[in-house]
């Protein structure tokens, strides 16, 4: 069955689920554990079950679907799974809910097994590469009330015209590939995710002309390694749209749209041609998200990054040249095993020397099925966090220098809304990705302004039109 045969199957199926469900108040509830492509992923449940007619609630007591959309990539995803899976058992006997957890846990079969073992009460389970057959799923538990496992094991297919609710109505996140082929020892994602599969230009131009024309102003590029994107030459809109950078300046074409921001890039795969794209560009944000996890290259080689710290650091020197104004943020692993303190001085010193707008920092954490799980000399979780909380300070004591730059400068803002601590202030972010608060009428939400940048109050801006 061709991927067009295929969605046009699953949109019988969500007819005759709404059969079922009309007249009787249907609600669901979703819980989204993990990245970005998790989020866009729960969009597009979101979307297939509002098409049959299940209105969404925030309480799970209420739902008649409750499902779990899950990541696998750290330890305590799993125990929030299996916590809230305890939860949800005393509801489901009271009212009879379907219970469904999907996601790139599911691709991992000892998860599965211990599902099918301790939560016999599941009765969907469906994997990263199987998301687009949920209204099949759904009917059969609701018709013929089967428990389905509906996992594949093969990289998936890319499959387009999925229904897709966004949380947002101003920025959205686009996904331009799938899977990812570079086996980081320390990543599941590649055996979760599958190998790497772009979109065709085609469709990824026109969902981004479909928000521009629904008054989105700004969107986001996903993917595992947005920087490995390969057009497709069969394409017949696109043929001349061969890698990221050909994407990206069409994408700049497109009125309407006037931010564009993408992750993650691999720092090995960050070629001249997207520099210069940027360096060109008046609507990607000049803030990029380029993944350090370490800094020493002893352990960048046992992590399997293929860069060194030198080169790390000459690629953020080039762009910085090229590129007036870029900033830089990042994702660092702490506690790699093997590690030792003199290793982990050398992430300091790159932070130290670039230093980064924003830091995600992360404890390592063991993965079942990766080359890392199986590696001695596994660092103490004492070590872990006393490196973690030395990262910490340092990356705190940065912020405020980071900050000072933007007193008395005038910033384009996109007004997001009202501040969430504060109904009588707005709030919105600049370019590189500052909170700023300021004064202002509700009328200027989902409008680029002019703010200028008065006040650090550390993790956030404050500022005046």
């Amino acid at each position: 069955m061709s991927n067009k045969q295929e969605i046009e199957e699953q949109q019988k199926f969500i007819e005759k689920v709404k059969e079922y469900t009309k007249n009787k108040n249907y609600k669901y509830f979703i819980l989204t554990m993990g990245c970005q492509l998790n989020e866009n992923d729960s969009e597009k449940i979101c979307g297939m079950l509002e098409k049959m007619l299940f209105q969404k609630t925030e309480k799970y007591e209420e739902a008649d679907i409750v499902l779990f959309n899950t990541c696998c990539v750290r330890e305590n995803a799993e125990d929030k799974l299996f916590g809230k899976l305890g939860e949800i058992k005393k509801i489901k006997e009271q009212r009879g809910t379907i219970v469904a957890v999907g996601g790139c846990m599911m691709q991992e079969q000892h998860i599965v097994e211990k599902i099918k073992k301790s939560y016999p009460f599941c009765d969907i389970i469906f994997g990263t590469h199987t998301l687009h057959k949920l209204p099949e799923d759904i009917y059969n538990v609701l018709k013929e009330k089967k428990k389905i496992k509906d996992i594949i094991d093969i990289d998936g297919e890319v499959y387009e015209g999925l229904p897709i609710k966004r949380n947002d109505n101003i920025k959205a996140s686009v996904t331009i590939m799938y899977g990812c082929n570079n086996f980081c020892s320390y990543c599941i994602v590649p055996y979760v995710r599958g190998r790497e599969r772009s979109r065709n230009a085609s469709d990824i131009i026109k969902e981004i002309k479909e928000l521009s024309k629904e008054g989105y102003k700004e969107v986001t590029l996903l993917g595992q390694n947005v920087n490995s994107y390969k057009g497709n030459s069969e394409d017949l809109e696109y043929p001349n749209v061969k890698n990221f950078a050909d994407l990206l300046m069409e994408i700049e074409k497109i009125d309407g749209i006037e931010r564009i921001r993408f992750i993650s890039p691999h720092p090995k795969d960050f070629t001249d041609d997207v520099i210069d794209v940027i360096s060109k560009s008046n609507k990607i944000c000049k803030i990029i998200h380029l993944p350090l996890q370490a800094g020493n290259n002893e352990v960048l080689k046992n992590m399997n990054r293929k860069y060194t710290k030198e080169q790390y650091l000459a690629l953020v020197e080039k762009m910085k040249k090229k590129i007036p104004n870029i900033v830089f943020s990042t994702d660092i692993i702490v506690g790699f095993p093997g590690e030792t303190d003199e290793q982990f001085e050398d992430t300091l010193d790159v932070v130290r020397k670039v230093k980064f707008e924003q830091v995600y920092m992360f404890i390592y954490s063991r993965r079942v099925g990766t080359r890392a799980d199986k590696m001695e000399n596994q660092i103490p979780e004492e070590i872990k966090h006393k490196r973690f909380n030395k990262l910490k300070e340092l990356v705190e004591s940065q912020i405020s220098e980071n900050n000072k730059k933007y007193i008395g400068t005038i910033q384009k803002i996109l007004v997001e809304g009202s501040s969430k601590t504060n109904e009588n202030m707005l709030t919105g972010r600049t370019e590189t990705n500052k909170v700023v608060n300021f004064k202002g009428d509700k009328e200027l939400i989902n409008k680029i302004i002019l703010i200028k940048i008065t006040e650090d109050c550390q993790w956030y801006l404050k500022g005046e039109i």
